[in-house]
């Protein structure tokens, strides 16, 4: 992985066929919380094919981006190897509360091993001792499970936040590089 680019600020808009009549678009910064806490997505890619693959995966937020791990012969390799554009997603599974996310971007792997170490931390931070890697060869390693996995970040092109609840909304966040 390159140097770190910094977090960019979004072009926010509400999008006011699918909100209510006195919603507002949701702050990106309000969007980042959501992020960092949720502690499922979903990670959808494509098959060499063209059929799409879905898959649950942990992910971590910062410095702009998700991060996400993967053993290294999964699908989700091989299908990002061939595809880098992916989506990830995280919300609630009830209609009249939370906030739905969708984040569009290319899945770059992180091989820097420093960085890696940096990551490593934020994981078993956020997931508990269970989520304990170590380092090794530009990837995870699990010493309770002896897995290398390989890590990938996603640095948002697109969000799409659906807000629930008094007031339904739907916001689109693009990112300008």
């Amino acid at each position: 992985m390159t140097a770190h680019t910094p977090p960019l600020e979004p072009h926010t808009e509400l999008d006011a066929r699918y909100s209510s009549p006195d919603a507002t678009a949701t702050p990106w910064t309000e969007a980042v919380s959501c992020l960092e806490r949720a502690e499922i997505f979903w990670l959808s890619t494509v098959r060499q094919d063209g059929r799409p693959h879905v898959t649950p995966v942990m992910t971590v937020w910062t410095d702009g981006a998700l991060h996400f791990t993967t053993g290294e012969r999964e699908r989700k390799v091989l299908n990002i190897t061939g595809n880098p554009q992916v989506a990830l997603t995280t919300g609630t599974n009830t209609y009249g509360e939370g906030c739905d996310l969708v984040v569009e971007g290319e899945a770059v792997r992180v091989t820097d091993e420093g960085r890696l170490a940096a990551l490593a931390t934020l994981w078993e931070a956020k997931y508990g001792s269970e989520w304990h890697f170590d380092v090794h060869e530009e990837a995870f390693r699990s010493p309770a499970h002896d897995i290398r996995s390989l890590v990938f970040r996603v640095v948002p092109r697109t969000a799409f936040g659906f807000g629930r609840g008094a007031r339904f909304s739907q916001t689109r966040w693009h990112f300008t590089r």
